[in-house]
């Protein structure tokens, strides 16, 4: 079977689903998170809301196919206590530098930890949920197919943890670049991109003032010296335009990463041209 998440930050935020149903439930709720069976899907806020195709099912007197709306969310962080997360992920420039990438830190976790709270859910209270299926135990097998969804778009897009928490992305992406570190991270980046420059014009056009005296030597080369090619030197950060693009972009269905693969990529085609570079 194939996973539901591909990687650390989408399989933990599963976890949470093994601790607040059972077995039976959860089995079948990965059948729901497909589009034959979602029907409508929406995540507005920190809120998210799906309608399911449901099945028929006599033990539950339901005797035509059914559709039942799903609302999921979690609980969200204060705005106070967000204003002091994002001010020390601030002080921490590993942290800034992989945000604005897209990348989500390996121990972003610490810095809600020593404000008692976490960004990841932990606990069975922290999925609040809500399904118009007839089932009595929540959450139910609808619930968990809209769970598994949203533990895919997570790879993708690690920031929709942070939305669904009460921070948006654009907000959040905001503040840290708004900070200097997460300034010299983007003047960096700018850097890194224009790694050649070229002149306009690679030869030197002789003036028309000076033609009658040129000889043939001046006048094929010019009275300069052909420029060279000036390099920025050793990036930083390999594969920086690629990481933008996150480590699951929508074209790549592999279960490793996009970015690991292009790093790797990156460095050997370096080492094997740094000496025509």
């Amino acid at each position: 079977m194939a996973k539901m998440a591909r990687t650390w930050w989408g399989e933990k935020f599963l976890d949470v689903l093994s601790i607040s149903m059972d077995i039976g439930r959860l089995k079948r709720g990965r059948s729901y998170a497909g589009p034959s069976r979602i029907l409508e899907f929406d995540i507005r806020d920190h809120r998210v809301t799906a309608k399911i195709r449901g099945n028929i099912n006599p033990y539950f007197e339901v005797y035509r196919e059914p559709e039942y709306k799903v609302a999921v969310n979690l609980k969200c962080i204060s705005m106070t206590d967000w204003e002091r997360i994002v001010e020390q992920i601030s002080r921490n420039a590993a942290f800034v530098s992989q945000l604005l990438m897209d990348e989500m830190p390996s121990a972003i976790e610490d810095v809600f930890e020593q404000r008692n709270l976490y960004l990841l859910p932990r606990k069975r209270t922290d999925l609040v949920s809500k399904c118009t299926c007839p089932d009595y135990v929540s959450p139910c097998k609808h619930v968990a197919g809209v769970y598994y969804k949203i533990a895919s778009l997570l790879d993708r897009d690690p920031f929709l943890l942070f939305q669904l928490r009460g921070m948006k992305f654009d907000i959040l992406h905001e503040k840290l670049s708004a900070t200097p570190l997460g300034k010299t991270l983007i003047e960096q980046q700018e850097k890194e991109e224009l790694t050649v420059e070229y002149h306009t014009h690679r030869y030197t056009l002789p003036s028309k003032e000076t033609r009658k005296n040129t000889n043939l030597n001046t006048f094929w080369q010019g009275d300069r010296p052909v420029p060279q090619v000036i390099s920025a030197g050793d990036a930083t950060t390999p594969a920086i335009l690629i990481k933008r693009g996150g480590e699951y972009p929508a074209f790549w269905q592999r279960d490793i990463s996009f970015v690991e693969v292009m790093e790797s990529v990156y460095s050997r085609v370096n080492s094997k041209n740094k000496t025509i570079l």
